[in-house]
């Protein structure tokens, strides 16, 4: 595979990047990644690299060196220095200190799971979006089914109603 910017040498750079649901890929010889700064990493932990992208989380957690998780016996200092978080209990003792990481990483901080591509498709929950009703409504009416389509219209009001809120 050829790098995307100077198409001469192989690309031994494999960047992708997700922002706003968007994917974007670029493929780069060393040569061209390096120019654009996206050498060798130097983080020696995931502590030092977390620390380069949203600053020093270690001065964050020494005025909070005092609490400690029940349970395992962490401290923040300690979460923001290894990178890792001791165990679940520590998550409810540090939430309020591990909320806007955990935003910033994950972008969310509800977990909500994947289901596999090969799961059958009546596993799949479908979403009650107002392009599914909508459609659902055209059907009905096409059908001629008038009450069960008033019922999804109803439905369709409510959602854009949640929406403006």
């Amino acid at each position: 595979m050829l790098c995307d910017k100077c198409g001469k040498n192989n690309a031994t750079t494999h960047i992708k990047q997700i922002i706003n649901g968007v994917v974007t890929e670029r493929n780069l010889c060393a040569g061209c990644a390096a120019k654009e700064g996206l050498g060798k990493f130097s983080h020696s932990s995931l502590a030092e690299m977390l620390s380069s992208m949203f600053g020093d989380i270690n001065a964050i957690g020494a005025g909070i060196q005092s609490t400690r998780c029940p349970v395992c016996g962490a401290t923040f200092a300690d979460i923001a220095q290894t990178g890792k978080v001791g165990c679940a209990d520590c998550y409810r003792t540090f939430y309020s200190e591990l909320l806007p990481y955990l935003k910033r990483v994950h972008g969310t901080v509800n977990h909500t799971g994947k289901i596999p591509n090969s799961a059958p498709l009546a596993v799949k929950p479908q979403e009650e979006t107002a392009e599914n009703l909508r459609m659902e409504l055209n059907r009905l009416v096409s059908e001629e089914k008038f009450e069960e389509a008033a019922v999804i219209r109803d439905k369709i009001k409510k959602l854009e109603e949640k929406g403006n809120e």
